[in-house]
């Protein structure tokens, strides 16, 4: 089992930046790659961004390519996802994902293999 917690959502304005972590405990931190996706109201689950093992390889949603950073640190077991220039359409409850493979980090991975872990999300409200 890998327990994930996501720290970091809050109000900020648009144009604002947070950072949020995902904290992760249990098996091996490092056999994981490591995601983001976001839900905003009355609409589906969306990948935000992908990690692989060692912070190599990272893709993004088109519309954060440039504003979000997505990092890890194997040592702390821990994932960062920095949102700058941030938008109200950036709006939505934010989820960590942990999956041994990463091409499952994905929308089309989630939907159609599940993604072996989830964390409770962290909620993140920009206005305008």
């Amino acid at each position: 089992q890998v327990q994930l917690a996501e720290f970091g959502g809050g109000l900020v304005q648009a144009g604002g930046s947070l950072r949020l972590s995902c904290a992760a405990s249990g098996r091996t931190f490092s056999d994981y790659a490591m995601g983001w996706f976001r839900q905003a109201p009355g609409k589906e689950r969306e990948f935000v961004a992908a990690i692989n093992w060692n912070g190599d390889t990272t893709y993004y949603l088109d519309s954060v390519k440039g504003r979000f950073t997505f990092s890890r640190d194997n040592a702390k077991n821990t994932v960062y996802l920095q949102m700058n220039s941030l938008k109200p359409e950036d709006t939505a409850v934010y989820y960590c994902a942990a999956d041994r493979i990463l091409d499952r980090v994905s929308d089309y991975g989630y939907r159609t293999f599940g993604i072996d872990y989830w964390g409770k999300g962290t909620l993140v409200t920009v206005s305008s």
